[in-house]
């Protein structure tokens, strides 16, 4: 029997605080270098969502061990010393999990196979089996260059790589390889991508150099064959999770809602700079840095009048996530909204424009679509049946719509939340919004 979904309506003005779940992007990077790590390592308020479990499942299965303490990770490495797993890794709905963990296991003499659910085996991987098989590993997928990755590693070569689109998850794939390689390994960004690897590997005891180029390109470069060192990551507030609350709060005159503890990573507060630019007030308090990340307390109080704003194409790489909190702005302002230089949407979770764009003209807001981006006329919403396309950040943008609407917004599935934020629902309700049935 299938479990009810939420129905999400308008309810009380959003207003309060809440702490978003530990950032997905660096909880990944904790467990996995952790793997790689000798000694143990401690991750205090690590993502609890199933893509973060995954990658934890997948690291016990190649040699870690894991103890878990309240809202902290103790994970003993395998030095370097990858055990063969017993089958093929799940890495489920998590392309960051593939992604990096190929770079690993490239390292592996025997063959190893990465795998995932529905969604996953239909994104492209081709982007890491170039640079991979260039230093020396051997890579099989199925038709098309998707999932399953069959790797088959052992001595690599370091190399010099220009990634073709600025992809922080193939950058790091490249660098987790180059720590067993021999020779200097090299990544060239062409543009900004988020840079929490080389924030966070030199406390691992990887020394790396970082050559910053214009328009936010960058090299970085390790050495050669390095080894890791266990350390302690408090994981800050995912900036992405809690941006669609502080978009809805933006979307309704006098919302006020504060996320604690939230990632202000520059690489990623893409959202931010665009929601002061439509006129919400966006204050930062309590700005401080934790594990290498600069953190702070983020408050958005909607304006009475919220402005159209056209995102312009560069900087869609410090939003790329955010795409579908921006729509919930965007359909609040007056006039066209538009995002552009964000093709990479159509190779998430689900091809995020037609997705957005299906559904906000389901609510009855103007929508066209463009090969990279979408148009956006604001207006008043309406609830409507979601296709979620099974693909999390589609439920809780429509979710977080819902709040704007009279009548209920209803999903197909919403199971998908659980990859990232188990508790979105249950927050969406405290903040003011009326939530009723399953989650």
């Amino acid at each position: 029997m299938t479990s009810p979904t939420p129905a999400v309506r308008r309810g009380r003005p959003l207003g309060g605080r809440f702490a978003p779940p530990g950032d997905k992007s660096i909880t990944h990077r904790a467990v996995l270098f952790g793997l790689l790590a000798e000694g143990a390592s401690r991750i205090e308020y690590a993502n609890p969502g199933e893509d973060c479990l995954g990658s934890l499942r997948c690291a016990e299965s190649l040699g870690a061990t894991v103890r878990r303490e309240g809202d902290a990770w103790h994970l003993t490495g395998a030095a370097g010393a990858l055990h063969a797993p017993g089958g093929p890794l799940d890495c489920g709905n998590s392309g960051t999990t593939m992604r990096m963990l190929a770079g690993i296991v490239a390292r592996s003499g025997a063959p190893v196979t990465l795998t995932g659910d529905a969604s996953l085996t239909r994104r492209p991987m081709a982007r890491i089996v170039t640079p991979l098989a260039r230093m020396g590993a051997n890579l099989v997928t199925a038709e098309g260059g998707r999932p399953p990755l069959t790797i088959t590693g052992g001595a690599l070569r370091g190399i010099t790589y220009d990634v073709p689109v600025a992809s922080a998850q193939v950058a790091t794939c490249v660098l987790l390889a180059g720590l067993a390689a021999e020779g200097a390994t090299e990544v060239r960004l062409p543009g900004p991508a988020r840079d929490h690897t080389e924030r966070m590997l030199p406390a691992y005891g990887v020394p790396l150099e970082v050559t910053a180029g214009a328009g936010g390109a960058r090299a970085v470069r390790l050495a050669g064959a390095a080894s890791l060192r266990a350390c302690d990551v408090r994981v800050p507030g995912d900036a992405s999770a809690a941006a669609f609350f502080l978009a809805a709060a933006a979307a309704e005159p006098g919302a006020r809602v504060t996320a604690e503890r939230m990632n202000l990573n520059p690489t990623r507060t893409g959202l931010l700079d665009v929601l002061a630019a439509m006129g919400a007030d966006v204050a930062v308090t309590n700005a401080r840095e934790e594990a290498g990340e600069p953190v702070g307390d983020v408050t958005v109080t909607g304006p009475e009048r919220l402005r159209a704003f056209d995102v312009p194409a560069e900087w869609a790489p410090r939003l790329i996530d955010e795409v579908p909190a921006w729509v919930i702005a965007a359909s609040a302002a007056e006039g066209r909204s538009s995002v552009s230089g964000a093709a990479e949407l159509r190779v998430k979770e689900s091809d995020r424009v037609v997705a957005l764009a299906r559904n906000l003209a389901a609510c009855g807001i103007e929508t066209e679509e463009r090969p990279d981006g979408l148009v956006v006329t604001g207006g008043r919403p309406r609830g409507a049946r979601i296709e979620a396309h099974l693909d999390h950040r589609i439920v809780m943008a429509f979710a977080a719509l819902g709040a704007r609407t009279d009548d209920a917004m209803t999903f197909d599935d919403v199971s998908s939340v659980a990859t990232s934020y188990p508790s979105y629902f249950a927050t969406l309700a405290e903040l003011g919004a009326s939530v009723e049935g399953g989650a």
